[in-house]
């Protein structure tokens, strides 16, 4: 048994598109209705977290607010990790879009999410 407080940082919201294992979302308002999709740099979707297992669309999807997302491969470990597009990382910085750190490689599929505020370029 855990103490009061100590779970997963985590939200249950109604996925709006396919969701693959490892994708990072961006949670939005539709019209009162608390859903996720997919972040992407390229159309101001910032990322608000990201999701362990793939969900349909209209499933209700959990998202994990940080910690090991384990859903990738060839990473240089030790580096830095930036939302690109369809939920996808990047370890290059981006240079349009939005600029959007996300966590640092811990190893070549592993990203320890932190996710930090957006700037849009």
């Amino acid at each position: 048994l855990m103490p009061v407080g100590i779970a997963p940082d985590v939200k249950v919201a109604i996925a709006s598109e396919n969701l693959s294992s490892g994708d990072y979302v961006n949670i939005w308002d539709d019209s009162g209705t608390e859903k996720v999709r997919l972040a992407d740099k390229s159309n101001s979707r910032d990322a608000h977290g990201f999701v362990k297992d793939a969900f349909l669309s209209g499933a209700s999807a959990t998202v994990y607010f940080e910690g090991a997302n384990a859903n990738f491969s060839g990473l240089t470990i030790g580096g830095r990790v930036y939302l690109d597009t369809i939920g996808n990382v990047t370890q290059t910085p981006p240079t349009s879009g939005i600029h959007q750190f996300l966590g640092i490689a811990i190893d070549a599929n592993t990203v320890n999410t932190d996710i930090d505020d957006c700037i849009v370029l």
